[in-house]
This record gives C-alpha cells, structure tokens and sequence, in this order.
C-alpha cells in the first residue's frame, strides 16, 4: 500500500491554483432585461460573466473618482478654514514628510 501510495501522481488543483469562480444569483427587474441583455452583447460578447467582470471594473473606477474628489473638496475645506494658500500647499508636505522622517 506505501508502494502504490509512491507511486501516484499529485493531481494539480483545478484551475491550476487560480481561485474558483462562485456562482452568483441576482434579480432584475423585467423592464431591465432588454437593456441588460442588449450591455451584455455589446460588453461581454454575449457572456454575462465577462459583462460582469467589465461592469465591475468601470464601477470601481467611479467609486474611486468620487472618492479622490470627496477628500479633493476636504482637502480644499481645510486649507481654507486654515488660511493657507493652496500654492504653499506642495511645500508645506514636503515639510511635513521631512518631520516624519526624523521622528
């Protein structure tokens, strides 16, 4: 029994180490199925996996643009409340990562 167990082949995981897709279920509405089935042509070839893939990908990039410019307006808030400049702005880091660097 060791001889044979020797003997065998280490099977490769499937998907050769990638992660495993999970299935997914979701609803649409009726009146969306025309539009989503007409993005999945166009985006996806046909294939609401890769549709998914792309529309997450662009999604993401929204969500981070609107993040950029919430801490944009912050940053330009502050700056104001505190009288400074936004020209001085650039050197005042530049300071300050200095200081950072010496503690």
């Amino acid at each position: 029994m060791a001889a044979e167990t020797r003997n065998r082949k280490a099977r490769a995981p499937r998907g050769h180490g990638k992660p495993q897709a999970q299935t997914l279920g979701f609803s649409v509405q009726a009146e969306d199925r025309p539009t989503l089935d007409e993005l999945v042509d166009y985006f996806g070839g046909g294939n609401r996996s890769a549709y998914l893939r792309e529309t997450y990908r662009v999604m993401r990039s929204i969500m981070l643009a609107e993040q950029m410019r919430d801490l944009q307006s912050y940053g330009q808030q502050r700056t104001a409340e505190l009288g400074i400049e936004s020209a001085d702005v650039p050197d005042r880091i530049r300071e300050f990562l200095k200081g950072k660097g010496n503690a």
